[in-house]
């Protein structure tokens, strides 16, 4: 099956792989909530269904009175699964409420730690961001645990107008002192709706909703940059798991599927209102973002059946990147039907290789609907 869609198939990472690389791989990250009474089975059961990152949620998917209970839940799930030789878990983060947790919960782990890939750091801000970075700097001092960071950009003084450019410059002297520690960026949406009293609906995107986007924009134009001082920015979660009842048409086109007999598979993603996420996947690769938050399972495969190459760009990130390249000028594509201009498209080109790697590269006549339908990759 690998062979029939794949013209190149996905690398083979760990959680020990260079940090570029994981940064490129985290695709749908899926969040659970940290009291789940299956924890340490629901992680592997996500594991074999596809999932690559994982966050376990000690903050705002629990309630204040909860935080106990779902630490020692977590302590306890994390412990039995270190204890499985064969399991196989995702990447995992922990998204935690303080930064004091930080190195309590690493030396609560003792070695169960090695199954963590680091923490996610909620409302980040460079007053915020720094205590959170400094502990866990401690912590993997102390347990000899390389741990990554991904902070949430989601406070309010990023969306106002007023303060956001002051913001955006503290946040960047802050990942950029941390550099070597912090894999990716998150953007936390919903905590930006929720400033205005708004609730993007199922038919639109986030970049429908202009002060969302707005702010998404400023967030790349100043840390998602390519030319070596930028950082991964991932997409924002999408909410919705079914729709009841459609105000609008559905936004996939019927040809791509009636092509390849899948019919479906587009009604059965329709009904799960899953046509608005494939749209905003791909607005969210046409805005410099790169992976994106998950809240059900369902919105996993959509996301990385998006996130495979296709031939073309494969193709056209070929071409640019050759060394006889290297002194510019402009080249018709394999396709022919499209300009690629060397410089300009470098940093395209070298962006679209590394997702190459971890999600492959499709057949010249294999669409996202194939994938989509084969349910991979895995």
């Amino acid at each position: 099956m690998r062979q029939r869609l794949f013209h190149r198939e996905p690398c083979v990472f760990t959680a020990d792989s260079p940090p570029q690389l994981l940064a490129a791989a985290l695709g749908a990250t899926l969040y659970s909530p940290a009291t789940r009474p299956r924890l340490a089975d629901d992680i592997l059961k996500q594991s074999g269904r596809g999932v690559i990152s994982m966050v376990i949620c000690l903050e705002d998917s629990i309630g204040d009175a909860d935080v106990v209970a779902a630490e020692e839940n977590l302590i306890r799930h994390l412990t039995d699964l270190a204890g499985r030789p064969d399991a196989e878990p995702p990447l995992l983060f922990i998204r935690v409420r303080h930064p004091e947790q930080i190195p309590d919960l690493a030396r609560r782990l003792g070695p169960a730690i090695r199954l963590l890939s680091g923490f996610v750091l909620p409302k980040f801000t460079e007053e915020r961001g720094v205590p959170f970075l400094e502990s866990l700097t401690a912590a993997e001092a102390a347990t000899g645990r390389r741990l990554f960071a991904m902070p949430v950009l989601e406070s309010p003084q990023l969306l106002y107008l007023e303060s956001r450019a002051v913001t955006l410059e503290g946040i960047a002297r802050t990942v950029d002192k941390y550099r070597d520690r912090v894999l990716a960026l998150r953007l936390g949406v919903t905590d930006f709706c929720s400033a205005y009293g708004l609730r993007r609906p199922p038919h639109m995107t986030a970049y429908d909703v202009q002060i969302v986007a707005s702010v998404i924009a400023d967030v790349v134009n100043h840390l998602g940059r390519a030319d070596g001082t930028g950082f991964t920015v991932t997409g924002p979660v999408w909410e919705y798991f079914r729709v009841q009842e459609r105000m609008f048409k559905p936004q996939l086109r019927q040809s791509p599927f009636l092509q390849v007999r899948a019919e479906e598979l587009r009604q059965a993603l329709i009904e799960h209102d899953l046509d608005g996420l494939l749209r905003e996947i791909e607005l969210d690769r046409a805005n410099g973002l790169l992976g994106k938050t998950c809240i059900h399972p369902s919105h996993v495969l959509p996301v990385h059946a998006l996130s495979v190459v296709s031939h073309e760009e494969f193709s056209d990130a070929q071409d640019i990147l050759r060394p006889e390249r290297d002194g510019g000028g402009v080249l018709r594509s394999a396709y022919t039907n499209k300009m690629n201009e060397v410089k300009p498209h470098r940093a395209w080109a070298e962006r679209t290789l590394r997702r190459a790697d971890v999600f492959g590269v499709a057949r010249e006549d294999v669409g996202f609907v194939e994938l989509l339908s084969a349910g991979l990759p895995s």
